[in-house]
């Protein structure tokens, strides 16, 4: 009988402490290019030829079809020779007459995670996919043999942030933090593992040298670096002061606002609608109700959310800028609703203008979030002045600039600069 090699690469150090870890739950942040699936692969091979059950799922086919390409690599003298069976189709690596598999899949969320179960379960790209994946459904999966579940993931730049299926785009980083403080406290149930792009010895070290002249500092600091990064340098807004001043419930409110930020694209599928609803007390305090903005929809989509909001909350006016949509927006939230109370507000000055002042206010304490809303307030702290500016920032800028500022303040200062100028 022919002997067949697995043919495993040589794991470097980090990946190493991944491969050894005997914690039920660790959670990897790393740079990109640092060997995180790499070092995926060799645990779940080695899990596999263990005689367990390994299922690793990522967000993108992408993703998935890396990991695929390292355990086929590693097993394909076994393959070959009949001892293992491949499945392209479904992904998988098995030993027929028994549960011993490897599977690889997608999963964005829980219901493209449904349909399996493991002993081992990883989660890579963690940072962009759902919560549920694995609070609903993975976690379930395993149950069967009190199974080891490993996440993966490096810090999402404000782009990445973008494309997350995730409720919360600091899920990954809470869950590193979650399972450092257990490790530190002695707790050999959690493992936090961090290292860097410039950990893995097979990238061209002149490459990453060159980096610094093609990426901004805050790139390199969560791509290459690996740090969570709660603040943009730059950032107008603290998530501190949002935390000092926020609150359960409202007071009762004289005066209640819905402000739209529409896409730049008029006629299809947009980057993103900004949604706010939000009030004012009779002490000029400022309080955020609601976040109901929505991701690549066309206009009769959020327009149709604006009017269902407007009713819901009893609000006084929907505000949408002019400069951005034209005439649309009127034109969309009237096509719904007719007799609709609407207001137009103009940009006459930079976003970062009107931007100032709101966030002065906000560290003031004359600015309440009424809940959480952790994918604004990621926004609010993660954009710095001339970059491109996120939807749901915007239409937070255009409600406490209405609310906030009545038609008699022709200016506010904010550093000895004009701020605001004119509604």
């Amino acid at each position: 009988m022919t002997e067949c090699v697995v043919h495993l690469p040589r794991p470097h150090d980090e990946q190493a402490r991944l491969v050894d870890s005997a914690a039920k739950r660790t959670v990897v942040r790393g740079g990109r290019r640092g060997g995180k699936t790499v070092g995926a692969a060799i645990l779940a091979v080695k899990r596999f030829l263990a005689g367990r059950r390994v299922l690793y799922a990522a967000p993108t086919q992408e993703q998935v079809s890396a990991f695929w390409y390292e355990v086929t690599a590693a097993l394909s003298e076994p393959i070959d020779a009949g001892v293992f069976h491949k499945n392209e189709v479904d992904r998988t690596i098995s030993l027929k007459g028994t549960k011993q598999q490897i599977k690889a899949k997608t999963a964005w969320n829980a219901d493209t995670l449904r349909g399996d179960y493991a002993d081992l379960l990883i989660f890579d790209e963690w940072q962009l996919s759902n919560e549920d994946a694995w609070a609903v459904v993975g976690a379930p999966m395993l149950l069967d043999n009190n199974g080891d579940a490993i996440f993966i993931y490096t810090p999402p730049s404000l782009h990445s942030r973008f494309m997350s299926k995730a409720q919360d785009p600091r899920h990954a980083s809470k869950l590193y933090k979650k399972a450092a403080e257990q490790q530190a406290a002695g707790n050999a149930r959690w493992s936090a593992i961090h290292f860097t792009s410039y950990a893995n010895p097979h990238i061209s070290a002149e490459a990453l040298s060159f980096l610094t002249e093609d990426m901004t500092a805050l790139a390199m600091r969560q791509e290459i670096d690996a740090e969570d990064v709660e603040k943009a340098p730059g950032a107008l807004w603290d998530a501190s002061d949002i935390e000092e001043y926020r609150v359960d419930v409202a007071p009762d409110l004289v005066r209640l606002l819905v402000a739209i930020d529409p896409p730049a694209e008029s006629t299809a599928v947009g980057s993103g609608a900004g949604i706010m609803v939000g009030g004012m007390d009779d002490r000029g305090h400022g309080y955020l109700l609601e976040d109901g903005s929505l991701d690549n929809v066309a206009p009769a989509a959020w327009g149709n959310r604006a009017v269902e909001l407007y009713e819901q909350h009893s609000a006084d006016l929907i505000v949408g800028e002019v400069n951005n949509g034209g005439e649309m927006v009127e034109h969309v939230v009237r096509s719904i609703l007719p007799d609709v109370n609407y207001g137009a507000v103009h940009a006459s000055r930079g976003k970062a203008l009107r931007a100032e002042p709101i966030s002065a206010k906000s560290a003031r304490g004359l600015i309440h979030h009424v809940g959480d809303f952790p994918k604004l307030e990621d926004e609010l702290c993660m954009w710095a002045p001339g970059a491109k500016s996120p939807h749901r920032l915007d239409a937070y800028v255009w409600l406490f600039t209405k609310l906030l500022f009545t038609p008699r303040q022709a200016v506010a200062v904010y550093e000895n600069r004009v701020a605001i100028s004119r509604y």
